[in-house]
């Protein structure tokens, strides 16, 4: 089934680019790559031509949602010079760029310091005008619209019960779950996250998707067992993600995607719109998975946070939103390292982190922000160097 709803995806891509092309526009240069299936993407069993042409064009995976950019465009200047002399240590062995670049299958690295391209590389066939899968940055980017959501009063308090605005989860095992406990991922829902095994809640969740049948997710979240008292036990949970996607919408009583552009993509200068799946056609946006962005954009989002979720002088984001998703938090009397999805990483920096090694990272002491794409062999444990170490690197560099 999904091979033939990928091809039926591979003729409508086809035909937007010839819209685009007799409109004018100019067409997307990688619409019409062989791609994988979203399930060899998962497995991690995608050759690695194949998984680089389905990683920038994931929109032909599943039907998307645009998310409008805004009609200016935030310059970023450029500082060649930059980096060039940039190497550290770990476990006895130096590495540079070029290490991290080849061994971890970088496929974009953007460098931004105090508002400037220190460092800007596209590999594997990329461009700036690439688009290039989030996997689980978007989770921090669903999260974030939370934050807006109260901004605005959609949402009365990050303490308000989920259940408030998702009446259809009464019941369930999400009866009795804040918002803030949804955002931390303490809900006490059970939940398996392997992404290789298909029979782990995580696999059920993509063929849900698969499915293409409006409400299925959902319904699979609200089936769930409870396996710990809210606020209790952290457990890292795609499904969750589902579950605070829907709460954007039903608060704001916008589509998730038309909110994001609202609130940020249209007025922060991102340089080109971006796509979004969607659990069924016409539905709900993934929440925790498939927006697909240039690497720029990726980076301005990540200036967007390191600037408190203010815009033009406009805050976006409530006042210290930002510091409370980006900290760690005591849950059942352990540290867990773990905000309101966002890592936090060494000192104040954080980052949105996707499997597969997207990062969207942030230290303010260092006004730096970086963006970067991989295509890593498999979805977990298959980095050549620690990009945690890499980016504490980058800030120790910009430190001296």
């Amino acid at each position: 089934m999904i091979r033939r709803f990928g091809t039926a995806m591979a003729l409508y891509t086809t035909f937007l680019a010839a819209v685009s092309a007799a409109a004018g526009e100019t067409p997307y240069r990688h619409a019409n790559e062989p791609i994988g299936t979203v399930r060899e993407v998962y497995d991690g069993r995608l050759y690695p031509d194949i998984q680089v042409n389905t990683f920038r064009n994931i929109d032909r995976l599943f039907p998307t949602r645009t998310v409008p950019r805004g009609d200016s465009v935030l310059p970023l200047p450029t500082d060649e010079q930059a980096l060039k002399d940039f190497r550290y240590s770990d476990n006895g062995k130096t590495y540079d760029l070029y290490d991290v670049l080849s061994m971890n299958r970088v496929s974009g690295l953007l460098v931004v310091k105090d508002g400037t391209i220190r460092f800007e590389k596209y590999l594997l066939g990329n461009d700036e005008k690439t688009r290039w899968m989030s996997m689980s940055v978007v989770k921090s980017i669903t999260a974030t619209l939370v934050g807006a959501a109260i901004q605005d009063g959609y949402i009365d308090s990050i303490d308000d019960a989920i259940v408030r605005y998702l009446p259809e989860l009464k019941g369930s095992a999400y009866d009795g779950v804040s918002v803030r406990q949804l955002l931390q991922m303490t809900s006490g829902v059970r939940w398996n996250e392997t992404y290789t095994d298909p029979r782990s809640d995580r696999r059920a969740m993509l063929d849900a998707q698969i499915a293409q049948q409006p409400g299925a997710i959902l319904d699979l979240m609200a089936s769930l067992p409870r396996a710990a008292e809210p606020g209790t036990r952290w457990n890292y949970s795609t499904g969750e993600t589902q579950v605070v996607g829907a709460l954007v919408a039903a608060a704001t009583g916008k589509h998730v995607a038309a909110y994001l552009s609202e609130k940020i993509w249209s007025r922060i200068g991102m340089e080109a719109d971006a796509n979004w799946w969607l659990a069924s056609p016409g539905g709900l946006e993934i929440g925790g998975s498939g927006l697909s962005a240039t690497l720029r954009d990726y980076a301005r989002f990540g200036m967007f946070l390191l600037n408190d979720g203010v815009i033009d002088g406009e805050r976006i984001l409530p006042d210290g939103w930002v510091t409370q998703a980006s900290t760690p938090k005591k849950v059942g009397g352990e540290k867990i390292d773990y905000g309101y999805m966002l890592w936090p990483l060494h000192g104040r920096s954080y980052a949105a982190i996707g499997i597969f090694g997207q990062f969207v990272f942030v230290d303010p002491d260092q006004q730096l922000v970086v963006a970067m794409w991989s295509a890593q062999a498999k979805p977990v444990d298959r980095q050549g160097v620690d990009e945690y170490v890499f980016l504490k690197a980058l800030s120790d560099y910009f430190a001296d």
